[in-house]
């Protein structure tokens, strides 16, 4: 399911591939999120022509809309979403972060708001599990419980122990029904450990999750808040005390800085809203770091938002034009910007994997930080 291919010397970067029922994903990789089956103004189609090996989209939100009687009609998310590689489904744990979304957690399950029609829905560990084998897709999450990562100690220690019934209790459910989704296809189960800022229960945790011997091993709760330094402090608790014969995802982490750092400890796949998002802000990645596109420098500017970028954006459309629709508050610049940004990270990740394999990952990390960070960390001063 899961075999290294390279090891970095100097790190603990590694290649690898992930085999899924729908295709191998070459590790480390990046997932675009598809919340509600779609990546924001960027076509499945699209990001397979890129390379784009996998998205991740959300099972409460889809149980929710457009429900789990259409998908399993038409076959499944894939089918649904005409998107064939692999799709990872989140349990819906995030959502506990939300005043919009939770109305109450216990170790039975929790209640969720529904806000498309008003009313809550109480589902246990083992719906959860239902409503992913019915999607259909190819790896899906436990059900965790995600605490603020600035709640009181004990707090956290409460919602670490909740995480770890519930990960029994998923993966057993899960074993009952071969691990399979009910379209008869393998579908991978990864257990996620948490522990807030608490290097006792981020250690106690990814102990206690690894142990269950989930097909993946994912590290939750972070970039909800804390500064770059606590989350790289909490991986590093965490990452020992995973198998390093299993992939090692950490959830929400989509900057580039923060990426090939993450890459360096041993971490294998992220996700994030991060691309998109800023596309809609207007900040584009390049290889020499993000600019704003929509400052008044870039008003004239015929040069490709990035030179050595070869998607259709960049070949076909000048900084000036871009900043013009920006400015002129045309949508369409959302797309654009969009698909550059997702088409960035796939290349960046497929550029970090070649320098693994090829033995030359630090030096290709310490030429990404000096011409990327240096210049984003210069820029907002």
């Amino acid at each position: 399911m899961f075999n290294i291919k390279n090891t970095d010397p100097s790190t603990q970067a590694r290649t690898g591939e992930l085999k899924t029922a729908h295709g191998t994903a070459k590790t480390p990789f990046f997932m675009p999120v598809a919340t509600k089956l779609t990546i924001k103004h960027v076509t499945p189609m699209e990001l397979e022509q890129m390379g784009g090996q996998a998205v991740i989209t959300n099972a409460y939100v889809t149980y929710l809309k457009p429900g789990m009687e259409l998908i399993k009609e038409v076959g499944g998310v894939h089918r649904l979403m005409n998107f064939n590689r692999t799709i990872f489904s989140d349990s819906g744990g995030f959502q506990m972060l939300s005043e919009s979304f939770l109305k109450e957690v216990s170790d039975k399950g929790v209640s969720f708001h529904d806000p498309f029609a008003n009313r809550a829905h109480f589902l246990k560990p083992e719906d959860v599990i239902r409503i992913e084998r019915e999607m259909g897709s190819d790896v899906a999450m436990c059900l965790d419980h995600v605490p603020a990562v600035k709640s009181k100690e004990e707090d956290i220690a409460e919602a670490v122990r909740r995480t770890h019934v519930w990960a029994e209790r998923c993966k057993k459910y899960h074993d009952a029904h071969d691990s399979k989704n009910i379209y008869g296809k393998r579908q991978l189960l990864f257990g996620i450990a948490q522990g807030g800022l608490s290097k006792e229960l981020r250690e106690k945790s990814a102990k206690a999750i690894d142990a269950l011997d989930f097909d993946g091993l994912a590290i939750g709760g972070l970039c909800i808040g804390e500064s770059k330094e606590e989350m790289f402090k909490a991986a590093k608790w965490q990452l020992p005390h995973l198998s390093k014969e299993k992939p090692r995802y950490l959830m929400g982490v989509g900057s580039p800085e923060d990426i090939i750092e993450a890459v360096s400890l041993g971490v294998d796949c992220f996700d994030s809203i991060y691309p998109t998002q800023n596309a809609r802000h207007c900040h584009v990645f390049t290889r020499k770091g993000t600019i704003k596109l929509d400052r008044g420098r870039y008003s004239k500017d015929m040069s490709p938002l990035d030179p050595d970028c070869d998607c259709y954006v960049c070949k076909n459309f000048s900084r000036a034009y871009l900043h013009h629709l920006s400015r002129s508050f045309e949508w369409t610049h959302h797309r654009y910007l969009s698909y550059h940004n997702v088409y960035w990270v796939v290349k960046f990740l497929e550029r970090i994997r070649a320098a693994i394999d090829k033995g030359e990952f630090e030096e290709f990390r310490k030429e990404f930080n000096e011409r990327y960070v240096k210049r984003k960390i210069s820029a907002k001063r």
